[in-house]
């Protein structure tokens, strides 16, 4: 796309720098990473801008001086239509001009990064067209690893099948930041869940799933969400959940995170919450040996994260369990020609390429996701119950910046370092969260010069972002694509505003000289009253609202007018599929969902090997 003539208005580019000449060229590498809707969706708008310009005054963006284009951006962006418009075309240009902004990085010394453990992995190119195995799981994630590893270890022969790639330790060093984002992530990260507002629901494609690219924070399942789990929804499973987390906790080699690589952002936060007397603590999560490298997002670049495809797929490969790579599975296939309710038989799957490949197997493990296990259902002919992709829960989040006089520089650290629980009861989970290099996970506020000073300050900015004990409400539509739903429930509005206001005061007692709310109406306050006085003219559906823990779309439970898996997580009305991703949740679990989902898989396999074993 032609993009000078917008980017130097947005940025105030005057020709004076040579970082922000490259964010044109940046940009587009950005777009092309997107789905064609997005991205066409871009390209439309910035033409539309262009348009605006051209009548206004009769050139182009790129041919005006910047006091000028200053005078466009201004009025744009007082139209109420065209004002919303520029916030949203804000977010791809400031991820390319923070990457152009950033030193290039020396190449890693060839030991910089450890060897990963093996794993047996074939590009679905070289696989067979036709196959046989005792179990297919689909999906390599939380869930899918720890359900390969169960059943490699128990003896079966396991075809773990992954739409996405593998990746080494190795290779994330070689590369910026946001060039793997756009790899490691489905859609280019731009995963939307369309609603009043709409939420960004960025969710990982790769061998080792949306571990790869999460935050490696690892909370235990709440022994109230446990119990509500068993009593509430009849997932029997639940109860026995204990030794399984830990199980998983030392599986993941999960510990506390030391201090001395908490960085700036997770220490102010500890200070600001000691001011209030609040409870907060250096989070417990899978990364010995953590560098604070702040890169969690896009693929820890030192090995340190303890992602599924270094800690349980090594373990289910050593077994036997094979992965193929690259493979889109259409299909689960059916025996139809049985007494009762069909039969697994096994997966169709497609190579990038398009053609095909069959894997024969009796028992399939859905393990793609919640956001993309109801479509597979679908497509197989097993989306008949009235619940399949209801009963969504996402975690909304959103994020508050404060500005420091010391230069915070939160991208040197960890990158999720500190929970604050003060309002956990409230469903209310604070956590001090950076972003990588030249990744700005914050919007900041402002157009044209406003937007390039805070550009340049940022390194004086400290985030936290804020999760919500949300109820369950979304849905997952579609059958051959994924569409996203979820309108914010009021009581969960609500909830957002209090960790708004909660994260602006523990800034502000940490010293922040102001905070930034990330609101494009009320960008800024300078004391709490000043903020308290700014969001009472705020509605949640105004805020920046992403989410990253999907769950809950396939939920299992004692109902069978509820839930469409049983209470050990097999698929109803169909013999030989068994759940095992965070759609069988049946509820939000309230804290970060990694562990939760990998007791769950680990429950359900061991539930399936003992019924097999006593012939049940």
């Amino acid at each position: 796309m032609t993009a000078e003539g917008f980017v130097a208005a947005l940025l105030a580019d005057q020709g004076d720098t040579e970082w922000s000449a490259r964010v044109p060229h940046r940009l587009d590498s950005v777009l092309a990473a997107l789905p064609r809707a997005a991205r066409a969706g871009v390209h439309t708008a910035v033409a539309a801008l262009e348009t605006y310009t051209v009548l206004r005054t009769g050139r182009r963006l790129a041919a005006l001086g910047p006091d000028e284009r200053e005078d466009v951006i201004g009025s744009l962006a007082a139209r109420p239509r065209l004002g919303p418009l520029l916030d949203l075309l804000k977010v791809p240009v400031l991820l390319a001009a923070g990457t152009e902004r950033m030193p290039a990085p020396a190449p890693p010394a060839p030991a910089t990064a450890p060897a990963d453990p093996p794993l047996d992995c074939t590009a679905a190119e070289e696989w067979p067209a036709r196959s046989t195995a005792d179990v297919v799981v689909v999906g390599s994630g939380a869930g899918g690893a720890m359900a390969a590893r169960t059943f490699a270890l128990a003896g079966l022969s396991v075809v773990v099948l992954e739409e996405g790639r593998h990746h080494s330790t190795a290779s994330f060093g070689r590369r910026a930041p946001l060039d793997r984002f756009a790899e490691l992530y489905r859609d280019g990260g731009a995963t939307v869940a369309v609603g009043n507002p709409p939420v960004l629901l960025p969710v990982g494609r790769a061998v080792g799933g949306t571990t790869v690219v999460n935050s490696g924070t690892c909370y235990r399942t709440p022994d109230h969400v446990r119990r509500r789990w068993s009593s509430d929804f009849g997932f029997g499973l639940a109860e026995g959940l204990g030794p399984l987390l830990d199980e998983v906790e030392r599986t993941l080699q999960v510990a506390t995170q030391p201090l001395d690589v908490l960085g700036n952002n997770g220490l102010l936060t500890l200070i600001g919450a000691e001011r209030l007397g609040w409870r907060a603590a250096p989070l417990r999560r899978n990364a010995p040996g953590c560098k604070g490298s702040c890169q969690c997002v896009v693929g820890c670049p030192t090995g340190a994260k303890q992602s599924v495809q270094l800690s349980v797929l090594p373990d289910a490969c050593a077994a036997g369990a094979r992965i193929v790579t690259g493979a889109r599975v259409r299909r689960i296939l059916l025996d139809q020609d049985v007494p009762g309710p069909p039969r697994a038989a096994g997966v169709l799957a497609r190579r990038p390429d398009g053609s095909e490949l069959e894997i024969l197997s009796p028992l399939v493990v859905t393990a793609a996701g919640s956001l993309q296990t109801p479509p597979l259902l679908r497509r197989s002919g097993l989306g008949g119950h009235p619940r399949l992709g209801r009963n969504l829960s996402v975690h909304a989040a959103t994020s508050v910046a404060g500005r420091f006089a010391e230069p915070v520089t939160a991208s040197r650290g960890v990158l999720q370092s500190v929970g604050v629980e003060e309002l956990h009861a409230r469903g209310v989970l604070v956590e001090a969260t950076a972003s990588p290099p030249g990744m700005g996970s914050f919007v900041l506020p402002g157009l044209g010069r406003e937007l390039r000073r805070e550009l340049e300050g940022a390194d004086h900015l400290a985030t936290l972002g804020a999760m919500i004990a949300d109820r369950p409400s979304g849905q997952v539509r579609g059958r051959d694509g994924t569409l996203v739903r979820y309108d914010l429930d009021p009581r969960d509005g609500d909830r957002l505003m209090t960790a708004v206001r909660a994260m602006g005061r523990l800034l502000f007692a940490a010293g922040a000289e102001e905070v930034l709310t990330g609101v494009p109406t009320a960008p800024r306050a300078r004391s709490l009253d000043a903020l308290d006085e700014l969001l009472a003219s705020v509605r949640a559906r105004d805020l920046h609202l992403s989410a990253f823990h999907p769950t809950g779309t396939v939920a299992a439970g004692a109902d069978p007018q509820r839930a469409p898996a049983d209470p050990e997580g097999r698929l109803r009305g169909v013999h030989g599929v068994l759940v095992a991703d965070g759609s069988v949740l049946p509820s939000c679990p309230e804290v970060n969902p990694q562990l939760s989902i990998m007791a769950a898989a680990l429950a359900i396999s061991e539930a399936w090997l003992d019924g097999a074993r006593h012939g049940r």
